[in-house]
């Protein structure tokens, strides 16, 4: 049979037609695996963890087939319960696919501790910026006999006299005793009256 006989038959043409079938078969099995394999079309809208506890967002997320990952603990909020979701990624009502992981940022427990910077003799005007720059609050002001008025003389918390160094929680609150401005004040004397009195006196005493 000649190439071009070949060519044209019929035999060719069946042939051409089942490997034509077989092929496009196997490129619908292979979507279809992918599209298992993928959960193409399966997309969980991410529900919103915010204040949730660890045990009680790990229970929602399992329902739905997500997990999650503890990437961070936060400085304490008091807006959030301790221990609880303060901050997700990806964001409530977000679609995702199964098993995605959900990536949270937990609240802590309670303040952590801060030094008690030295504020001693600065004034309070001073004194303030540098107490709340480190998440300290000012408390009360009393006054104490002192020649330099609002000067820093004592830190108190709690009735208890404080050093500096000593470690406190932050947010609390500091109180401060300060100079009023009074001690070791005089009247001052104007020299020349004084001379003009004493002259007098004695041109007195002279007669």
């Amino acid at each position: 049979m000649s190439i071009k006989n070949f060519l044209t038959s019929r035999a060719l043409l069946i042939q051409l037609a089942i490997a034509l079938v077989i092929t496009l078969i196997a490129i619908f099995g292979v979507l279809k695996w992918m599209d298992s394999t993928t959960n193409h079309g399966q997309e969980i809208p991410v529900p919103d963890l915010t204040k949730m506890s660890i045990k009680r967002a790990e229970q929602s997320l399992e329902k739905i087939n997500l997990q999650y990952v503890i990437l961070d603990t936060m400085d304490f909020n008091k807006s959030y319960p301790p221990y609880s979701v303060m901050q997700q990624d990806p964001l409530p009502k977000v679609t995702v696919k199964e098993h995605r992981k959900i990536y949270i940022k937990v609240n802590a427990g309670g303040y952590n501790d801060v030094k008690l910077p030295d504020l001693l003799q600065k004034t309070y005007r001073q004194a303030i910026p540098n107490l709340r720059a480190i998440g300290l609050i000012e408390g009360k002001k009393t006054y104490s006999p002192y020649l330099a008025k609002d000067v820093v003389l004592e830190m108190w918390q709690n009735g208890k006299k404080l050093k500096v160094g000593d470690m406190v929680k932050k947010a609390s609150k500091i109180d401060f005793v300060l100079g009023d401005g009074k001690t070791g004040y005089n009247e001052p004397i104007d020299v020349e009256e004084d001379i003009d009195i004493n002259a007098e006196d004695t041109e007195t005493t002279n007669d």
